[in-house]
């Protein structure tokens, strides 16, 4: 009678399966379309303006709808603070809710879906009338928002070559700065009234006529606007080969290499040899996060790289969505301080190119305390900045780079860090629920200022938020330069 094949022996289909992984993997330069990296990228675009838009317009909003008596009113960041948490908790939600529907239905699929719930949600903020109602949409927003980070940065790391994931991820990051320096810059022209610089900006329109009630509205209109472009696009990408090995739909998948491999040989003379020991794909459990837990490795991963998210995104998102609001708080004018955002924004531009460039040059959770030393130094020259505008927009250029360089190298280690079967969930998982931090940090900072703490204090309270991320981050995996079936079989 002929022996069934035990468990632990791989079935020919299984072969064959590994044999397509690993002649992706062993291409060692990009080889899909540069159009790929545009229609995500564009995607980004949109996000990270939807995410930077309230630093700015929030203040016009805060007044318009009788939140607040004035710009420099202490109460318009703990508005803030809630109005962001909310969002955040919707990131979380979306996060772990519709991203691990990925890793079932399909990468492709699910981002045309997340990028669709998102531009609904900062539509519908067009309509508002009162502050409820401004922070259920931001939560809507946040669901789609968690959902497509978290695919976005899952599907790239699948498709990238081994030694240039980081690269790739910053790439998106680079595209992504476009969105925050194009809210930041609109906020200021649609939402303040002109002013000389750098008190402000002489051809801003925000401060008569419908633009002076309604220069937020406007604001969140041309986001949903972003969001249908880029949803349409979205149609024409391809599905991320790992997904479709593990779902048995190989001839795609050997299509979509040997496409890859074309495309490389126009540029190289040869492609590298396939490796001696190929590791066999496992087919995906029933429940991912079930996955995750019941392996040890995995589920300390996941903690870890919570923390990492938690205490990192404290910093982050002050800065990202309350920096204008508290730079008003501590004796900065309207509409100077949006002006030092406006300027300080560039950072996130260099942070990208820093980490496009340099990112996978050493490992990735070196970079974390290398970001948090740009953060402190910018920090300290805020607060000595009051009033010395070069000095606070030199500050702010740092405090932006420091906050966002370690972002897309993360990105990048976290979903290194979780098997094909269920990357997205543990993305999901560690992403999702850091971002929790965010909101913590915006309301305790909302506090700090209302007891009345000086500058120079809250800025380095901001900074140890991050300090404290780069030091959990030294206890993480080392993945730089390795397949990702090695780093996470």
């Amino acid at each position: 009678m002929k022996e069934k094949p035990t468990a632990n022996v791989p079935t020919k289909e299984e072969v064959e399966n590994a044999k397509i992984i690993a002649r992706q993997d062993r291409i060692p330069i990009w080889s899909l379309s540069y159009l790929f990296i545009g229609i995500l990228g564009l995607g980004y675009i949109f996000i990270f303006y939807d995410i930077f838009n309230i630093n700015v317009s929030f203040i016009q909003t805060a007044l318009t709808l009788g939140w607040a008596a004035s710009p420099t009113d202490p109460a318009i960041t703990s508005l803030e603070g809630t109005v962001v948490l909310l969002n955040l908790i919707g990131y979380v939600i979306g996060a772990l809710t519709l991203s691990p529907l990925s890793d079932r239905f399909g990468r492709r699929d699910l981002l045309l879906a997340t990028l669709l719930l998102t531009g609904v949600g900062s539509t519908l903020n067009v309509f508002v009338t009162n502050y409820w109602e401004f922070a259920i949409t931001r939560f809507i927003t946040g669901i789609g928002i968690g959902a497509d980070l978290a695919i976005v940065n899952t599907y790239i790391n699948e498709v990238a070559p081994k030694n240039g994931r980081v690269k790739y991820t910053s790439l998106l990051f680079i595209l992504a700065s476009i969105g925050t320096v194009l809210a930041v810059w609109l906020g200021l022209i649609l939402c303040t009234g002109a002013a000389p610089f750098p008190s402000g900006l002489p051809f801003a329109l925000g401060g008569s006529g419908f633009l002076e009630t309604n220069g937020w509205r406007l604001m969140y209109g041309i986001g949903g606007l972003l969001a249908l472009v880029g949803v349409l696009l979205r149609f024409g990408l391809p599905e991320s080969t790992r997904w479709l090995i593990t779902h048995g739909r190989s001839k795609e998948a050997d299509r979509i290499v040997t496409e890859m491999e074309t495309r490389a040989l126009t540029r190289l003379k040869q492609l590298p040899p396939l490796p001696e020991s190929i590791p066999v794909i496992q087919k995906p459990k029933p429940i991912p996060y079930g996955e995750i837990f019941r392996n040890r490795i995995y589920r300390n991963r996941t903690v870890l790289l919570l923390f990492v998210w938690f205490f990192g995104y404290m910093t982050v998102y002050i800065t990202a969505a309350g920096l204008s609001s508290l730079l008003a708080g501590v004796g900065f004018g309207f509409p100077e301080n949006g002006m030092v955002v406006a300027i300080g924004i560039f950072g996130f531009v260099i942070a990208g190119i820093i980490a496009s460039t340099f990112g996978d040059k050493i490992e990735r959770k070196r970079w974390l305390p290398i970001s948090a030393m740009f953060t402190l130094i910018g920090g300290i020259m805020i607060a000595y900045g009051v009033n010395n505008f070069g000095l606070a927009v030199s500050g702010a250029v740092l405090l932006f780079t420091g906050t966002n360089i370690w972002v897309p190298i993360t990105y990048a280690w976290v979903s290194e860090s979780f098997p094909t079967r269920a990357r997205v969930t543990g993305f999901a998982l560690a992403d999702g629920l850091g971002h929790i931090g965010g909101g913590v940090g915006l309301i305790a900072v909302g506090a700090l200022l209302s007891s009345g703490q000086s500058i120079l204090v809250m800025f380095l309270i901001i900074a140890l938020f991050q300090i404290i991320s780069a030091a959990i981050a030294q206890l993480g995996p080392k993945t730089a330069n390795k397949r990702l079936d090695e780093v996470s079989p």
